[in-house]
């Protein structure tokens, strides 16, 4: 990606965004700070409330006060992504993430776990603070689907015969959604008319399908440096990403062997092998393109917005989010 070119417009904003975060995490309970500011700091591009951000300012209609509320719902989304996260590499074992040791590897499942949660109210606590119901239901909506998709893609793990359909709607649930909603926050804090807000709500969805589908292209192209995560996995997890569908629908019978097994086993032993036999049947190409088409859909869906550098910000951000190596 290029974060830098697009963070640029609104580098004062975003700057005060991670001010607003780390006053955020302090807490009586030493702990909570200690892996708080570890997961905060650790890397990523916090692409999200830079979404919160952008959409606000593409919305042309943001005051002081409505500029102190971007920066509130910005840091609100961060903690929430950042609260699932956490969640996510206890149920998923993760040892690494962002090329570091996940929490739950440092301190513990149970430390990383109720962090997580503290992260989760504290998020809810700034949301009392704006006094928007508007934001509040779409939050609250969003954070619920995000933990349908989440017990959804749990189910999934280690069902080979999970199809395409389904694998879109977790992936929209547990990752899209998030995207979704700081969009469409950013949009009602500044006010946008009804046109403006779908307008950037569908960006969103948008945007946040074309990352994941992106992301699972990576567990069978990038070596783990590039990740900050090990490679394989989600095939150690029994995940059927697109990649690994695709392949059971289009390669060889052997090639279905292999990835059936290890869907059902999450076993890791030809690893070499299955990356080879994904990247041999077109799956790799098949998911960048369906994840081009929901670039392409997102770029589309601004046409409502005026022109400004913001729009221009967030349709470089969607071309990003498919041309990323990490």
């Amino acid at each position: 990606m290029q974060p830098t070119k697009i963070h640029d417009v609104v580098a004062n904003e975003f700057g005060r965004v991670n001010e607003y975060i780390v006053s955020q995490l302090k807490s009586d309970i030493p702990l909570i700070e200690q892996i708080g500011y570890y997961i905060i700091s650790n890397g990523g591009k916090r692409l999200r409330p830079l979404m919160v951000l952008l959409a606000a300012k593409a919305s042309l209609h943001l005051d002081d006060n409505k500029l102190d509320k971007a920066i509130k719902m910005a840091t609100i989304i961060e903690f929430i992504h950042t609260s699932t996260l956490l969640h996510d590499d206890v149920v998923d074992e993760s040892d690494m993430r962002r090329g570091k040791k996940t929490a739950n590897e440092e301190w513990g499942n149970a430390p990383s776990v109720l962090v997580g949660d503290f992260l989760y109210t504290r998020a809810f606590q700034l949301m009392v603070s704006i006094q928007s119901m508007e934001c509040m239901a779409i939050l609250a909506e969003t954070t619920n689907i995000i933990a349908e998709g989440e017990v959804q893609q749990l189910i999934n793990c280690g069902d080979p015969d999970t199809t395409e359909e389904n694998y879109l709607k977790v992936i929209q649930y547990k990752t899209a959604k998030l995207f979704e909603g700081a969009a469409l926050c950013g949009a009602v804090i500044a006010e946008a008319n009804d046109d403006i807000k779908t307008a950037l709500k569908n960006y969103g969805m948008y945007v946040g399908t074309a990352f994941q589908l992106i992301d699972d292209v990576m567990d069978y192209t990038s070596t783990a440096e590039e990740m900050g995560k090990s490679v394989g996995d989600d095939l150690a997890e029994g995940k059927p990403t697109l990649p690994l569908i695709y392949t059971m629908q289009h390669g060889t019978p052997n090639a279905v062997s292999r990835v059936r097994h290890a869907i059902e086993t999450g076993g890791l032993e030809q690893l070499d092998t299955i990356i080879r036999d994904v990247q041999e049947c077109g799956a790799i190409e098949y998911t960048e393109q369906c994840a081009q088409e929901q670039a392409d859909l997102a770029i589309a869906a601004l046409a409502p917005l005026g022109d400004s550098e913001y729009k221009e910000a967030l349709i470089n951000l969607a071309h990003a989010s498919v041309k990323r190596r990490n």
